[in-house]
């Protein structure tokens, strides 16, 4: 159910994400397909093969192509793999903690647009995302504001009716990024901010 509302959001439903109090907030995936302001801090930093985690319908993974870097998206969604390949970018179906292509090969991995979060432990994403980069690889992540806190929430995705089971995910501020990467793996920390938004290198 989680992907069948996702993928329907995609395609331009209104869908939402609940939290286990009752509160919900809008799933915006419109921004997802367009450039954003800021973009241009992670993309620039891409010199080798990238692997995108969590691609979405490929923003990313379609631009650096476009720049002539070898770039794979994975997503688990088929909608959002799917739109990748349409607009001209390679994306798989694929999880992060199943076999990826490329494994301890890739120079650069993307955790944009919050992709930090995925199943709500950073430091056993990052541990993971260790292992698929190459020796002195490094990770591009996105992050919350220093004030913001980090934790792990419980949600789902709504669509009128249609109600998702519930799933992990984190929010980790830019303020312990440095903890957590020490945790999964990357020693090195370089911080900065653009366009209203944290970023981070890891390595």
């Amino acid at each position: 159910m989680i992907g069948e509302i996702y993928a329907d959001a995609l395609a331009g439903a209104t869908a939402e994400i609940e939290y286990v109090d009752g509160t919900r907030a809008a799933l915006e995936t419109a921004h997802w397909f367009e450039p954003v302001d800021g973009d241009e801090a992670f993309l620039s930093r891409c010199a080798g093969p990238t692997l995108d985690i969590g691609s979405g319908p490929g923003r990313l993974t379609v631009a650096l192509t476009r720049r002539g870097i070898q770039t794979l998206g994975i997503d688990i969604t088929p909608r959002a793999v799917a739109l990748t390949r349409r607009a001209g970018g390679f994306a798989l179906l694929r999880d992060v903690f199943d076999e990826v292509p490329g494994s301890g090969r890739w120079a650069t991995a993307l955790l944009a647009d919050g992709n930090i979060g995925i199943g709500g432990n950073p430091e056993l994403l990052l541990r993971r995302v260790r292992q698929l980069v190459r020796p002195g690889g490094e990770v591009l992540v996105e992050l919350a504001s220093p004030e913001a806190r980090s934790r792990v929430d419980r949600v789902r995705l709504r669509r009128g009716p249609l109600i998702g089971d519930w799933f992990g995910w984190a929010t980790v501020s830019v303020s312990d990024i440095q903890r957590v990467a020490r945790a999964g793996g990357f020693p090195s920390v370089d911080r900065w901010t653009t366009h209203g938004r944290w970023m981070a290198r890891l390595s």
